[in-house]
């Protein structure tokens, strides 16, 4: 990966020039164990016009490739130019010697020739087992030569120019130790490019179940990453032509095209459409400029002969990069939200760790370990982010889950809320047509069997010498059904619907119906009765139980005295009937039984505990909870 160089450097170096007189003390290969750096011995030309060729350039001035103040890298606005070298070089053995000639890295072009006395003829020098990078140099015994070398340098600013010559038989052992060089830094793009594919096939699989286009944007953005930092890893001190390739164009590539989809999916994550437009549109205006430069960009590569203005506009894009991602963590950190904060100390560890690059990248020295590494921090940045963007996908998805808990439950509760909203309705209407059939009731039957209970008895009178039975039992008859319905519209109307109003209309109705018996009735009721709703059907059921139980005295216990009696018990309400007759006979139940099944099955429909004993009488109790009224 290339990182910024800045523009000034364009000036901060230059060529030194002077009248020397060809060096004509050749290099004896066979003194040549393993490698050997030959810049001493080395005369350059450079051809800023780029178009002579190599017999033309041999009639042009050579000065010592030593004063060359920048070998290890290039300046930008020369990477177009040609350059000359120019070596002598003799073979003191007894037999014809090969060694292979190193000219540095990122080169287009490579040709070797032999020069030849008089006149500067040219014999290209072919070597047809040539290794990637490596020129292959023979002489035989006693053999002279001078070399001269054609070099073109790719589009590059990381390009430099070595001289080493290097032993036929070291030749292998000099390239494993050139990919040996700074494992570490090779090792640690593996690993962080295994952690980028494992978070490749995770938003993969999150977009493939859930759809969302973050996931997918994000995936593209990891794919960008795990092959940009890969190849880094993988291209390191290699000389091959995707090495050219790669280092001169596709690196930078990669990286516009993952910045546009991590903006993507930045927009997308934090759905800053909707949650902050001035952002969103920043955002936006970011991908199409850093698209803009792409197509741009490719273009200079591909289609125009210089580099600097392609090594301009890349350095504008990353330094546009870097205020955007100062721009955003400075507008994030503002907003106070935790998901955007995540996101926003992503990418200030990856500004942090990218001005670190920065700062190294303009060094023109040799990388000598992992922690003066550009690219070490680089990949710090990328696995920073990556670490934040975990952490804000799982608060965004607990958030998520969270809040599609409570939409659920909110659902739920107003599903509940219709539907207890709904039974209301149905039993505010039911208690309504319940009132209405019991005004009826009272206004229509009540005064027809007033009426006739009227009739009977004025017929009564005037008979009175001659009393027909069938006029006293439509008397008596028309006062009893009066009694049965006023306590059906009494149990209908839901006005009536109170523990004390059932109280009352006990106490009313007992004392009324043992009046005139010869029959004490006491009735206890405490005052501090508790405020319950008691529903019609309860209040009937009750009020049918106590009728049956005063009927069954006054019929059959020859009692004297009956006492009711309601209590606050610990758990409830209890009320007793106690009379001191003759008591109950469970053995000779036949007369009273359907009554007593009545009465319980009445107790049970209502959920009241029903019980009937001997006790000086007879005791009948109904007990109920409080809370289940």
């Amino acid at each position: 990966m290339r990182f910024f160089t800045p523009v000034l450097f364009l000036f901060a170096t230059h060529l030194t020039f002077a009248q020397v007189k060809l060096d004509t003390v050749a290099i004896d290969l066979a003194t040549i164990s393993d490698t050997t750096n030959i810049i001493s011995g080395t005369q350059m030309f450079i051809d800023s016009s780029d178009e002579l060729s190599p017999i033309q350039a041999l009639e042009n001035k050579f000065v010592p490739l030593a004063d060359l103040k920048r070998r290890r890298r290039i300046l930008p606005g020369m990477i177009p130019y040609a350059y000359f070298l120019k070596f002598n070089v003799a073979n003191s053995a007894d037999t014809a010697i090969s060694v292979y000639f190193y000219p540095g890295a990122l080169y287009e072009t490579i040709n070797l020739y032999y020069v030849s006395e008089p006149g500067n003829k040219l014999v290209p020098i072919i070597d047809l087992g040539k290794r990637a990078g490596f020129n292959k140099i023979t002489l035989g015994h006693g053999q002279r030569a001078t070399v001269l070398v054609y070099l073109k340098f790719v589009k590059s600013e990381t390009a430099f120019i070595a001289t080493h010559l290097v032993s036929s038989r070291f030749i292998d052992n000099y390239i494993l130790l050139m990919r040996s060089t700074r494992p570490e830094i090779r090792v640690f793009g593996y690993v962080l490019s295994g952690v980028l594919l494992m978070m490749i096939l995770f938003m993969a699989t999150n977009f493939i179940v859930s759809g969302r286009r973050e996931f997918q944007y994000n995936f593209l953005y990891s794919g960008c990453m795990f092959v940009l930092i890969f190849f880094n890893s993988y291209t390191l001190r290699t000389l091959t032509p995707f090495t050219n390739f790669f280092l001169s164009y596709f690196d930078f590539f990669l990286l516009g095209t993952g910045t546009i989809f991590y903006i993507s999916f930045t927009r997308s994550f934090l759905n800053t459409s909707a949650k902050y437009i001035f952002l969103d549109k920043v955002l936006k205006y970011g991908e199409f400029f850093i698209f803009v430069v792409l197509i741009v960009y490719t273009y200079l590569n591909f289609f125009t002969h210089g580099y600097l203005p392609q090594f301009l506009l890349e350095n504008i894009m990353k330094f546009l990069i870097l205020a955007m991602g100062v721009f955003f963590i400075v507008l994030a950190f503002k907003q106070r939200n935790r998901l955007i904060n995540y996101i926003a100390a992503g990418n200030a560890a990856l500004v942090a760790f990218s001005a670190i690059s920065l700062a190294l990248s303009w060094r023109d020295g040799k990388v000598t370990g992992l922690f003066n590494s550009p690219i070490f921090y680089y990949n710090m940045g990328i696995a920073s982010e990556l670490i934040f963007f975990l952490l804000g996908l799982t608060y965004k998805n607990r958030s998520e889950t969270i809040e599609r808990i409570k939409e659920q439950e909110a659902m739920k509760l107003d599903a509940k809320k219709k539907e207890f909203e709904s039974q209301i309705a149905i039993i505010k209407a039911q208690q309504e047509e319940r009132n209405r059939i019991s005004a009826d009731m009272h206004d229509d039957l009540g005064a027809g069997m007033t009426t006739i209970r009227l009739y009977s008895e004025l017929a009564k009178n005037k008979l009175h010498d001659n009393p027909i039975p069938e006029i006293d039992k439509i008397s008596s008859s028309s006062n009893e059904l009066l009694n049965k319905m006023n306590a059906i519209i009494w149990s209908m109307s839901s006005s009536n619907d109170s523990l004390g109003n059932l109280t009352a209309y006990i106490r009313s109705y007992a004392l009324e119906y043992f009046e005139g018996t010869g029959v004490d009735c006491r009735i206890s009721i405490p005052d501090d009765l508790p405020n319950i709703e008691v529903i019609g059907e309860i209040r009937r059921n009750v009020f049918l139980v106590v009728k049956e139980a005063l009927n069954n005295i006054l019929k059959h216990a020859k009692a004297t005295r009956v006492t009711i009696t309601l209590e606050r018990a610990a758990n409830g309400l209890t009320l007793y009937i106690q009379d001191n007759g003759v008591g109950i006979d469970f053995n000779k139940l036949r007369q009273f039984s359907n009554g007593l099944n009545n009465m319980r099955k009445r107790m049970k429909d209502v959920n009241i505990d029903f019980s009937i004993e001997n006790m000086n009488g007879t005791l009948i109790t109904l007990h109920r909870k409080v809370e289940q009224f």
